[in-house]
């Protein structure tokens, strides 16, 4: 191939096996969560937290991925994935894998975490644990606070297997009839809203179930409790809404999230000491396959565990990190600021509350400010920016508002601040059919002392959430600049009406622009590489799934073009393949924070071009999302995100490695980035 040829990006000619399973993928990336919690140099109840993440991160994987493959098969379209394999064959392999982890992160907690834990004085007991003293404390607790919200439901010719729903904890209990000796089955649920394990003193705990379980003759009296075992159920539960077709998004999707709980079974829990007729039972109702049943060492739900992770002990927890305000100082002019030069923040390194939150307050309480335009994807459940966009309705500002209500997972909490929202007199809309809004953006339009409009924007990767700020690693733009202010606008005027701009100054906007401008921005670095010019292409995002990006990436590979990925999450792209990915390194960084922010940086002949934004390389984000991408030109800035992905690539940093098989190993020891970081900012 000659240097005037164009190059093929895309096609049929590279290996058919040159994807990685993403759904392996994704179990792997738990694998390291709870390899985090199985690490004896990180402080104890960090090391719970994240066993309790990796639970929850579990529940969400069978809920849809696992959920979606069964339910191809069940509707008879068995579609090769893009590993090649079949559905039926993808769903062997990670029961497999799934079996495995969990029943490691279960002895995890068993064998290490538990003995670690009652060395500090926190004992998680089993009843039979428990003093004299503590069970007269738990009858108590029984009879006051446990009791009255029990419903024990028995299985008779007169009475069916009661439905058993998603994500609850629940006791099968065997009662036999005194009088007539007859086996009866029963079901008692475990109330989700007490806690999961009760203090019986302090810093002692016994699961909720023991307690029940301790006091069923209280629930059967009259009759014989012949056993009891701890089951758990996980249902099918993503939604399937046809926008084309309904006319009123938010009902449909209220009728869906009632609907929700009643998903096909698609993982049962039980503990591994069950009864086998028991569980031949629980089968047999919930209509259930064996490669679906999952015995593990109790106590089952360890999500619940972060509530023990929360205990105030702090020198069992990482030391305490104030972010910084020297980005932003309390006693400067945020608008006066904004003017002077762009701003760039790094959460949680510097303050989301002095940064991103104080615009919006700021903006609300502002006379001068005219207009507030905003996308919501995920906050939190006191939300102060939702407050301030509230107060700014109140004041007579024109405040919009772009929900998305289907954000898988908030979508009861979205559809409750849509309406209070609403409620306030913000215009709120809920994006563009068949698209979920997931880009980070807010406007602010202020008439500056010589009457002039001037727009105040933020472009972010990360949520509008103030928890989730703290605990995320994300970076953010605040800037005045003309250009992306007007391309901020077309945005939102694109989400509120029936626009339908592609022609963007600084960005670049999926689902039209995004895959097709870093597409051919690779494709640059080729020719560049070809002539003889400084080529090179780094990346940090959460997950690389895209096969049009995984192939252009090994385009580029094969032309000698280095390439550096950092990827948090799933990784479908092998590296290290001789001839086709030899020049691309894959690392991962997990740890205190949760990597999230989204960096795409091209060599360009020497004059680095650098992105950042909302988007992920997965076709659900580059096709069915808004998503938006901003240049960023500032030099300083530039250099900065340039540096930091430097810092994750760099050989002495503490990192995992992706290898072409799909294995990850794990380099110890080294340079901890996020400890880098937050030195540098205190």
């Amino acid at each position: 191939m000659t240097n005037s040829e164009p190059v093929p990006l895309v096609g049929a000619d590279l290996p058919p096996d040159r994807f990685l399973d993403r759904e392996e993928s994704w179990l792997r990336f738990n694998g390291r969560v709870l390899r985090l919690a199985q690490s004896p140099e990180l402080p104890l109840l960090e090391r719970v937290r994240f066993l309790s993440i990796f639970s929850t991160n579990l529940d969400e994987f069978f809920m849809v991925r696992v959920a979606g493959l069964m339910r191809r098969l069940a509707a008879g379209l068995p579609v090769r994935t893009s590993s090649g394999r079949q559905p039926q064959s993808v769903l062997e392999r990670i029961a497999g894998l799934a079996h495995q982890l969990s029943i490691e992160h279960a002895e995890c907690f068993r064998e290490e975490i538990a003995p670690l834990l009652a060395k500090e004085g926190i004992e998680i007991l089993r009843w039979e644990n428990l003093a004299e003293s503590e069970r007269r404390l738990m009858h108590e607790l029984f009879r006051t606070r446990i009791y009255p919200v029990l419903t024990p439901l028995v299985v008779d010719p007169v009475h069916p297997f009661p439905y058993i729903s998603g994500q609850s904890l629940n006791l099968a209990v065997q009662v036999r009839d005194p009088h007539k000796g007859s086996l009866r089955f029963a079901r008692v649920k475990v109330p989700p809203l007490l806690p999961r394990f009760m203090a019986v003193a302090p810093g002692r705990f016994v699961p909720l179930e023991d307690v029940i379980a301790s006091h069923l003759d209280q629930l059967f009296p009259g009759m014989d409790v012949v056993a009891h075992h701890t089951f758990r159920v996980t249902r099918n539960q993503d939604l399937e809404i046809d926008e084309d077709i309904t006319e009123n998004l938010l009902q449909t999707l209220e009728r869906e999230l009632l609907r929700r709980r009643f998903g096909p079974v698609v993982r049962l829990e039980v503990e591994d000491t069950i009864d086998p007729v028991v569980l031949d039972r629980l089968t047999a109702e919930l209509g259930v396959e064996e490669e679906v049943v999952y015995k593990l060492p109790g106590p089952l739900d360890l999500a619940g565990l972060g509530a023990i992770a929360d205990l105030g002990r702090p020198e069992l927890k990482y030391p305490p990190f104030r972010p910084s305000e020297a980005v932003l100082p309390p006693d400067a002019d945020l608008f006066a600021v904004m003017r002077e030069q762009d701003v760039l923040v790094h959460h949680p390194y510097d303050s989301f509350t002095a940064s991103v939150e104080r615009l919006i307050e700021e903006a609300a309480a502002d006379p001068q400010v005219l207009a507030i335009k905003q996308t919501l994807y995920r906050t939190s459940g006191k939300s102060p920016i939702v407050d301030a966009l509230i107060s700014a309705a109140d004041a007579g500002k024109q405040v919009v508002v772009v929900v998305e209500i289907k954000a898988r997972f908030d979508e009861q909490a979205n559809i409750d601040w849509a309406q209070k929202l609403e409620q306030a007199g913000c215009h709120v809309m809920y994006g563009i059919v068949g698209l979920k809004t997931h880009c980070k953006l807010a406007l602010v339009v202020r008439q500056e002392n010589d009457g002039s409009l001037l727009r105040y924007s933020h472009i972010g990767t990360g949520n509008y959430h103030p928890k989730t700020a703290r605990l995320y690693e994300d970076f953010g733009l605040l800037t005045t600049d003309r250009a992306v202010g007007e391309d901020v606008s077309a945005v939102f005027n694109h989400l509120t009406g029936y626009s339908r701009s592609e022609d963007y100054q600084r960005l670049l906007v999926a689902p039209h622009s995004l895959r097709p401008g870093l597409i051919e921005r690779i494709g640059r670095e080729i020719e560049n590489h070809r002539a003889g010019l400084p080529a090179r292409i780094r990346f940090k995002c959460n997950s690389l799934t895209d096969m049009d990006m995984i192939d252009a990436l090994y385009r580029a590979s094969r032309e000698g073009v280095p390439i550096d990925l950092w990827i948090r999450g799933i990784c479908a792209l092998r590296p290290g393949v001789p001839g086709l990915s030899d020049n691309i390194r894959v690392r991962s960084v997990l740890g205190r924070f949760l990597e999230h922010s989204r960096v795409y940086v091209f060599e360009n002949a020497g004059d680095p071009e650098v992105w950042l934004g909302s988007a992920d390389l997965m076709h659900r984000n580059l096709d069915r999302r808004v998503e938006v991408l901003l240049q960023v030109t500032g030099d300083a800035h530039r250099a900065q995100l340039i540096s930091m992905l430097e810092r994750g690539m760099h050989e002495d940093t503490r990192t995992w490695r992706l290898g072409p098989l799909g294995l990850w190993s794990r380099r110890r020891g080294g340079i901890d980035v996020q400890e880098e970081l937050m030195r540098e900012h205190r």
